[in-house]
């Protein structure tokens, strides 16, 4: 128990006196103090005593997908930081390959007695997922807000970039170097980030280079978020003689380097590849990484206005607030050589 009180103590930058009073109920500690020390339990992973666990006004949720592409601790680190400076306490929760579902971790948050959620990536991004657990939530009084993907079935503020323009940014800017074959790697078609990206690009690559969408679809390759998937979708692609490749992830681009380097390709000499995300350290890839950035900073901010407005009884709006993303130029991608333009 001493040592409990210690560790409780040092979390919360208060004395072991200070957490007894507060975990026993004892009046005499500033409201302040006593969040941070109850804080300090959830962080901890404590149980709260039971006349306690209402009384936490200060924690946030904040669940993501698995924290293996950079971008989600990126986005985490920025929503933590805002929610911290308005004093409140932000509690990761993550989902990970064979672990805690979405719906598990949302009820473990609601348990905590959580002020509100903000979900990132989540099943508002899966068109074939039951959206009625959001409304099973607000029933329950737990405001929340939705980043990267949207329902109209939700009533709720959501935050996301703007996938249909990153990809026109992503196909202009490989046309104006000359590519006429260009590829589209993916993810899961089921996902609204990636029907939203595949809109942009088949439509930037009827305005630039006149194909049709029955065209464009040709070009267009589904996978896996990751290294792997990536390589997978450009050795496809590769296969029906792209000489550029957008992908949907920086994770992804990576993987289509790796695929163009396995076949006897130079990146950007012989395939241009273009990334999304600008997930940090992308720039020190080799060859760095051209990519479109999302706006994090700007996005992770506007999810926690959006929350904190629900949380303090001004609804924000139920709709969808959308941000512009990104070119960054960066090494990997080069004007189309002979050798590419002949095969088209």
């Amino acid at each position: 128990m001493t040592a409990r009180l210690a560790d409780i103590a040092a979390q919360a930058g208060v004395s072991e006196a200070t957490v007894s009073r507060v975990l026993n109920g004892k009046p005499g500690v500033a409201a302040a103090t006593r969040e941070s020390v109850l804080a300090a339990l959830d962080v901890l992973g404590y149980e709260r005593p039971v006349r306690l666990r209402q009384r936490s006004a200060g924690l946030v949720g904040l669940i993501t997908p698995e924290l293996d592409n950079p971008i989600f601790p990126a986005l985490a680190q920025v929503i933590g930081q805002a929610l911290t400076r308005q004093g409140y306490t932000p509690v990761l929760a993550t989902q990970t390959p064979g672990g805690s579902t979405e719906d598990e971790l949302t009820e473990m948050l609601v348990d905590r007695g959580v002020s509100g959620i903000i979900f990132v990536s989540g099943l508002h991004a899966d068109t074939t997922a039951d959206m009625d657990r959001y409304d099973r939530l607000r029933a329950k009084g737990v405001p929340y807000v939705l980043v990267n993907g949207f329902s109209p079935k939700v009533q709720a503020p959501f935050v996301s970039p703007d996938d249909r323009a990153a990809m026109q940014l992503a196909v202009t800017h490989l046309a104006s170097l000359g590519h006429t074959r260009i590829g589209l790697a993916l993810g899961p078609r089921r996902f609204v980030p990636v029907l939203r990206k595949i809109e942009g690009f088949q439509l930037a690559m009827e305005e630039r280079l006149g194909l049709s969408p029955e065209e464009s679809q040709e070009l267009i390759q589904h996978s896996l978020y990751t290294l792997e998937g990536g390589q997978a979708a450009a050795a496809a692609l590769i296969a029906k003689e792209c000489t550029a490749i957008a992908c949907a992830s920086d994770m992804m681009a990576l993987g289509a380097i790796r695929a163009a380097r396995q076949q006897g390709l130079h990146v950007p000499r012989d395939i241009s590849v273009v990334g999304f995300d600008d997930s940090p350290l992308i720039a020190f890839t080799d060859p760095p990484l051209t990519t479109i950035r999302q706006p994090v900073q700007a996005m992770g901010q506007a999810s926690v206005r959006a929350l904190l407005e629900e949380i303090g009884g001004t609804p924000a709006p139920h709709s969808e607030f959308v941000f512009m993303p990104e070119l960054v130029v960066r090494g990997s991608t080069a004007s189309a050589t002979k050798r590419a333009a002949a095969r088209d």
